[in-house]
């Protein structure tokens, strides 16, 4: 079987896309206390964005590589929807299809999936840092070597400042010569000054058996090498008009058999940015974000096969990796320079306790043990670094200023 990396973010109709002023549509999920969904204005003010760029800090200057597979042949459209919607800028958006671009089959549900999770990917890391430009790498299909190469090509071009990677499978299920190979092209990134960042998973403690029939004990790579920051999985409550911050947990709801990915290596020992940690290999995720299905981000998608124009509300780890990026995007316009690869800073602020808690909220409730067809035990949140939610989700007019100064 040729391996394959999986990619299918959790999603739900949400509404249509209305004639009304962008400042006064809101959405029904918005209205529960807390709420059942978000947009770009409330998950700004959650973590500390608006604040960012009420100073100028919107990641101007600065590109963003996401890279995916297959395509969605409506994401220029989409991406102009959801920026007149959310009264957002259109940035400078470039679509890279190194190895061919695969036509669109609205009949092949995976298709449809990785057209979803680059609806995702686009929008927040746009929402995030609205005025970096977005170069979107599109594999010609989602098997790990054709995955590779479209990320070889960011790396060897020089796309990009920060490259996000929402998709993941079980270490053990790459071959090892391919493992090998990303392991060696990460570091020639972090070499060029390139942060990496990818999502944790969406099983908790666990991920797809090899063969897709069940599911076993595992992190997930790329989030698992050393060279990328994994991120992990919050659910925010939040006020869903104001985005006023409540608090956050550990993202985990069973209903959906979903729950933020965090584990250890068995490939990779322990870093030396994790040695306070004492942790038995590398650990993951470093970093956490909201990922809540009840409780996701709102985005515009009209290739799912359901209809045009349709707002979704997206949930998963997927949501976390390019919003993240957007973040990177804002501190490297803030330092004029890459801050590359940030993981020994994040844990070098971690060991100050005085600090952390000024730059992240660090989430003590709950664990990621995945409830499914088979149970697999998970991490308890508990304070500073754990394998459910990393060292936690960002204060970001705190976090991003500081990341500038040190990373």
């Amino acid at each position: 079987m040729t391996p394959a990396i999986g990619a299918h973010p959790h999603y739900s109709v949400a509404g249509q896309v209305s004639t009304a002023k962008p400042d006064d549509t809101t959405f029904s999920c918005q209205l529960t206390d807390p709420a059942g969904c978000y947009g770009p204005t409330q998950i700004r003010a959650a973590y500390g964005i608006d604040k960012l760029a009420n100073r100028g800090i919107d990641g101007r200057g600065r590109t963003i590589v996401i890279v995916d597979a297959f395509q969605s042949p409506t994401i220029q459209h989409d991406l102009t929807t959801f920026d007149t919607l959310f009264d957002l800028p259109d940035p400078t958006f470039n679509i890279v299809a190194p190895d061919g671009l695969t036509p669109f089959d609205q009949n092949d549900a995976n298709q449809v999936g990785w057209a979803g999770e680059i609806t995702l990917d686009v929008e927040w890391a746009h929402a995030v840092a609205p005025a970096a430009k977005i170069a979107l790498v599109l594999a010609k299909s989602n098997d790990d070597a054709d995955i590779l190469s479209a990320t070889r090509y960011a790396v060897d071009h020089n796309l990009g400042d920060v490259i996000s990677q929402s998709f993941g499978e079980a270490e053990q299920c790459m071959l090892p010569n391919l493992l090998t190979a990303q392991h060696q092209l990460f570091a020639q990134a972090v070499a060029k000054g390139i942060t990496l960042l990818a999502s944790s998973g969406d099983q908790g403690a666990a991920q797809p058996t090899c063969d897709n029939t069940s599911f076993f004990k595992a992190a997930s790579t790329p989030a698992s090498d050393p060279n990328v920051t994994g991120v992990g999985g919050t659910h925010l409550l939040a006020n869903g008009t104001t985005g006023a911050y409540q608090s956050e947990e550990v993202w985990n709801e069973p209903d959906f058999q979903a729950a933020g990915g965090g584990g250890f290596s068995v490939e990779y020992r322990t870093p030396a940015y994790q040695f306070a940690q004492r942790l038995p290999s590398r650990g993951v995720p470093d970093i956490a974000y909201n990922a809540a299905i009840i409780g996701g981000v709102l985005a515009v998608w009209s290739s799912s096969g359901q209809g045009a124009d349709l707002v979704f509300r997206f949930g998963g780890t997927s949501a976390g990796s390019p919003q993240w990026a957007g973040l990177i995007a804002m501190t490297d316009q803030l330092r004029h320079g890459r801050v590359g690869s940030i993981n020994t800073a994040l844990y070098g602020l971690a060991l100050a306790p005085g600090v952390y808690k000024n730059l992240f909220h660090d989430v003590t409730v709950g664990d990621n043990t995945y409830h499914g067809d088979v149970t697999v035990d998970g991490f308890a949140a508990k304070k500073g670094w754990d394998a459910a939610s990393g060292l936690g989700s960002p204060q970001a007019d705190r976090l991003v200023p500081t990341l500038a100064l040190i990373g």
